[in-house]
This record gives C-alpha cells, sequence and structure tokens, in this order.
C-alpha cells in the first residue's frame, strides 16, 4: 500500500469535478452551504415531519451558530436579495431554538445571538 496522494491522471473524475466547482459563484457556494445549515438545523430542531425523532438542541445550537457566523461573515460579499431572506431564516431558527429550550438562554446568548444580536419572540 503507498502513502503517495493519487495523481489527477489516476482520478480522472477529480478533474471534472474541479472544473464544475469552478465554475460556481462564490456567492452561490455561500447561499448552498447556508441553506444546508438551516435545513439541518430544522431537521435537528424537530421541525420536520419527524419531528421529535430527530430533536438534539445541542447539535442544533453548533449548526445555528455556524449559520450565524457564516451570515456574518459574508454579508458584505453577498447581496442583500440573498442575504436578506437567509436572515429571515436564521432569525426564524434562533427563536425555534428559544422556544424548544427547557431553560431558555439569557437574551444575547442564544445560538449565533453572538454575531447577531440579541433574538426576541
Amino acid at each position: 500500500m503507498s502513502d503517495a496522494t493519487p495523481t489527477s491522471s489516476e482520478n480522472p473524475g477529480f478533474d471534472a469535478m474541479a472544473r464544475d466547482i469552478a465554475e460556481v459563484p462564490a456567492v452561490e457556494v455561500i447561499v448552498t452551504v447556508a441553506v444546508n445549515l438551516m435545513s439541518a438545523a430544522a431537521v435537528k430542531l424537530g421541525l420536520t415531519e419527524e419531528g421529535e425523532d430527530h430533536k438534539d438542541l445541542d447539535e442544533a445550537r453548533k449548526l445555528v451558530h455556524a449559520l450565524a457566523g457564516l451570515l456574518d461573515a459574508s454579508t458584505t460579499e453577498i447581496s442583500t436579495f440573498h442575504a436578506s431572506p437567509l436572515r429571515d431564516g436564521l432569525k426564524s431558527l434562533q427563536l425555534a431554538f428559544r422556544e424548544a429550550s427547557l431553560v431558555p438562554d439569557e437574551p444575547g446568548q442564544g445560538p449565533g445571538e453572538k454575531y447577531t444580536g440579541p433574538v426576541y419572540g
């Protein structure tokens, strides 16, 4: 078994994948990642059909916090057209987290509130 990293000639699919990624604008990558974080957070908050089966507030906290950080970091890079619905979705998730918590965080201490400021219901 070799420790060498495969070259692109040994893995022709890699070149095609890299070429496909290179054609995607950065804004689309950021928005796609944000939507994936939102979807995962919604599942972990129990907001899907299966609800309680997948509910895990510790995991949801991490996902909402990561989403808030991504949106905070990319605010100047993506247009209001893209940012506004993402911020609305983030706020909805933050409120859902607050409602789902048995012992709600103090204002400003909830997931992502380090980046967004306090979220009130």
